[in-house]
C-alpha cells in the first residue's frame, strides 16, 4: 500500500503530466481493494474473475477521475466506482430481460436478498403482504416493485433443461409448455366455415338491384359507414329516401338468406352469422333487425 504522501505524489504527476507510470502504479497498489469488494458478489453466481475484470475498470476510471487536491485517499472515492463498475455486470448478467436501472431499482435489488433473510421471509414463491410491506418502507420503493423483483431474482432457466436434476430419463421443460394456437383442423374448420359465410351472403346479395347493392355495401359492409347525406348528393335523392333504400335492401338479403338456409338446413348457424356481420355494432338498428332474424331461423329450425 502507499503511503498517503506517495499517493498524493503519484496523482499529481498523472493530473499534471499525464504520467502513465504513475496511474499504472496507483491502480496496481488498490488491486487488493478490488478483489476485497468482489468477493462480496460472489452470491450471484457470476465468475469471481469476471467480477474482479468488471471492477479493475471502476478503479481505472477512479484513477482518471481523482483529484488529490482535495485531501481525501484514493481508495475513499474509488471504492464507489468499483462497486458501481460491478453492480452494473450483475445487472447485465443477471438476466436476459433487462432490469430496472434506476438507483431504487439497484438498491431494491441488491438488498432484497439480504432484508428477506432479517424478516425471516425465507420460503419460496411470492412474499407474504406483510413481509412486502415491510420490504418497500425499508428500501423507500413500492409494493408493487417489490413483488416484481422478487419473482425475477430467480435465475433464467433454458427450455432444453431436464425436469430432474440428475438429467437421466427425464424430459425437457419445453415438453410441458402448452401450445395454445387452433390446431390443423380447427384452422380448416374455421377457414370453410367463413368461406361458406362469404358464399351465402353473394349469393344472397345477387337479388339486390346496383342502387340498393351501393347503398347496402356504403352503410352496412364497411368499418366506416357513409352517412345519408354523402349518399343522397351522389345519387340524387333525399337522405330519407336512402334510408329507405338500405332498410329494403337489408331486407331482401334477410330474405334470401333465410330462404337459402330452409333449402340448405345444415347451413344455418352460417346463415344467422352471415347475417349478423352484415351490420356493425354502432347500427342499434340493424342489431334489433338481426336479432328478429336470429328468432325466425330458430323458430324455422324448430319447425
Amino acid at each position: 500500500m502507499l503511503t498517503p504522501d506517495e499517493e498524493y505524489m503519484l496523482a499529481v504527476r498523472y493530473k499534471e503530466r499525464g504520467d502513465r507510470d504513475a496511474a499504472d502504479h496507483l491502480v496496481t497498489s488498490h488491486l487488493r481493494l478490488v478483489v476485497k469488494i468482489a468477493a462480496g458478489y460472489r452470491g450471484y453466481g457470476l465468475p469471481m474473475g469476471e467480477l474482479i475484470s468488471e471492477g479493475n475498470i471502476g478503479l481505472i476510471q477512479a484513477v482518471k477521475r481523482f483529484e488529490p487536491e482535495k485531501g481525501f485517499r484514493l481508495a475513499t472515492y474509488a471504492i464507489w466506482l468499483i462497486k458501481a463498475a460491478i453492480q452494473e455486470y450483475v445487472l447485465r448478467s443477471w438476466s436476459l430481460v433487462k432490469l430496472g436501472s434506476s438507483s431504487k431499482q439497484k438498491r431494491l435489488f441488491f438488498n432484497l436478498g439480504r432484508i428477506k433473510r432479517q424478516i425471516q421471509a425465507l420460503d419460496d414463491g411470492d412474499l407474504r403482504p406483510e413481509h412486502v410491506a415491510t420490504i418497500a418502507a425499508k428500501l423507500g420503493v413500492t409494493a408493487k416493485d417489490v413483488v416484481s423483483m422478487n419473482r425475477r431474482l430467480g435465475r433464467d432457466v433454458s427450455l432444453n433443461a431436464p425436469l430432474r436434476r440428475d438429467g437421466e430419463g427425464s424430459s425437457e421443460w419445453q415438453e410441458w409448455l402448452v401450445d395454445e394456437s387452433p390446431d390443423q383442423e380447427e384452422r380448416m374448420a374455421a377457414n370453410e366455415e367463413t368461406e361458406n359465410r362469404r358464399r351465402l351472403l353473394r349469393q344472397a346479395m345477387g337479388v339486390l338491384n346496383d342502387r340498393e347493392l351501393r347503398v347496402l355495401k356504403a352503410r352496412r359492409l364497411v368499418d366506416k359507414p357513409i352517412s345519408l347525406q354523402e349518399l343522397s348528393h351522389e345519387l340524387g335523392v333525399s337522405h330519407q329516401r336512402v334510408h329507405q333504400i338500405e332498410l329494403s335492401a337489408f331486407n331482401k338479403v334477410r330474405m334470401a338468406v333465410r330462404d337459402r338456409a330452409l333449402e340448405r338446413p345444415q347451413a344455418e348457424p352460417t346463415a344467422i352469422l352471415v347475417a349478423w356481420r352484415m351490420a356493425p355494432g354502432r347500427h342499434s338498428l340493424g342489431h334489433r333487425r338481426l336479432s328478429g332474424l336470429a328468432s325466425e331461423r330458430g323458430g324455422a329450425g324448430a319447425r
